[in-house]
């Protein structure tokens, strides 16, 4: 049994590397290499960054292309570049904006996960015989009665784990993830003591295709439709504003509603259908219930018969929860106080043991509950 948990010898696995060009992935590449394995990197091209701005940092772009590149020639190490634009436009690019203009705040780095990462890199990689699919993600991963489990991140500061929740248990044998059990420090460290040209490289941005963060400006470029004025009210149903389009505001938003108060007002739910943002005070916030859609579930069903801890974002902390699994939803009632639960984020579940926070699965969040208003 090698390191990576598979019985041949280190010369004799072939492993594909997902390399995007940064540090992470280059190092996991690296530490491969050094073992020796046998080695083949991959990496994605996600779409034209012709006229992304040169101070942004995207990933899976020309750039980035050029330094992973770089990595495996120093590493002396086979490079392929799979051209995946049209993929990403349909199954992210498109969801993402869908999403939007539906009136919820999107994460389309899980979508990149589930689909052209995890799905068809993953098929690739079994095309090529690959014995693994080696990633630079922070997630741990153990090996249990034949079966590999997800844990939290020893770094939590850097855990990816929210972002991996639909990672399917075929999905989670195939995969490891060298970074899971040493902090970015010591990553960064390590890129350092081999020289490698992405050493010093800047973390990229999370959402790879939208300069600058203006996420407006791509939803305008592909659905310029969706800027329609409409009504602001307060949780009594009142007018108290206009809107310039509902794909400008997000759940929990204080900044930007230009509507004077006594006190400081949130948008605390968008309506889509009737293209109106609907704004209250902090505690309307206040989320208790939030059904979930499109479960994805790791673990067997008995382990959430006790409490369970949940994230509903990806920086957020572990909340207490109850999680009532349905057929194909879930209702999950929160424990801890959380304000700010959005439709279109994830929640994902994980259960504490010896072994650290085991992520038990997730599912995206439909519909939220609040005491003070409905929101749906």
């Amino acid at each position: 049994m090698n390191s990576l948990g598979i019985k041949k010898s280190k010369k004799e696995t072939k492993v594909v590397v997902a390399m995007s060009g940064g540090v992470d992935s280059s190092v996991v590449a690296a530490l491969m290499k050094q073992e020796g394995y046998d080695v083949t990197g991959i990496t994605l091209k996600l779409y034209d960054d012709t006229k992304q701005s040169k101070e942004g940092r995207q990933c899976c772009a020309g750039q980035d292309i050029m330094d992973a590149k770089r990595v495996s020639e120093k590493l002396n190490i086979n490079h392929e570049i799979l051209y995946y634009q049209k993929k990403f436009k349909s199954e992210v690019i498109d969801s993402f904006i869908d999403s939007y203009v539906a009136g919820e705040t999107p994460i389309p780095c899980v979508q990149c996960n589930q689909t052209v990462k995890f799905r068809d890199l993953f098929k690739y990689s079994k095309e090529l015989k690959a014995d693994a699919l080696v990633t630079g993600h922070y997630v741990s991963r153990i090996q249990k009665n034949g079966h590999a489990n997800m844990y939290r991140a020893k770094d939590h500061n850097r855990d990816q784990s929210y972002f991996l929740f639909n990672t399917t248990q075929e999905q989670l044998d195939y995969l490891r993830f060298p970074l899971g059990e040493i902090d970015k420090s010591e990553t960064r460290s390590i890129a350092k003591k081999l020289n490698l040209n992405v050493a010093d490289k800047p973390d990229s941005q999370d959402i790879c295709f939208v300069p600058n963060g203006d996420y407006g400006s791509v939803i305008k470029k592909f659905r310029p439709e969706s800027f329609k004025k409409g009504k602001i009210l307060d949780i009594s149903g009142k007018q108290i504003g206009e809107h310039e389009g509902i794909i400008n505001y997000t759940i929990g938003q204080r900044k930007g509603i230009k509507i004077s108060s006594n006190k400081p007002l949130f948008v605390i739910n968008i309506n889509a259908d009737e293209n109106t943002i609907i704004v209250g005070e902090k505690e309307n916030l206040e989320i208790k219930e939030i059904k979930l859609r499109e479960l994805n579930i790791l673990a067997q069903k008995k382990e959430f018969n006790d409490i369970v801890n949940i994230k509903v974002r990806s920086t957020g902390r572990l909340l207490k929860a109850n999680v009532d699994l349905k057929e194909n939803f879930a209702l999950v009632k929160i424990i801890d106080k959380e304000i700010g639960v959005s439709p279109g984020q994830a929640c994902v579940f994980y259960s504490k043991d010896n072994f650290g926070d085991k992520v038990l699965g997730g599912g995206w969040i439909d519909k939220t509950i609040n005491n003070n208003y409905p929101l749906s």
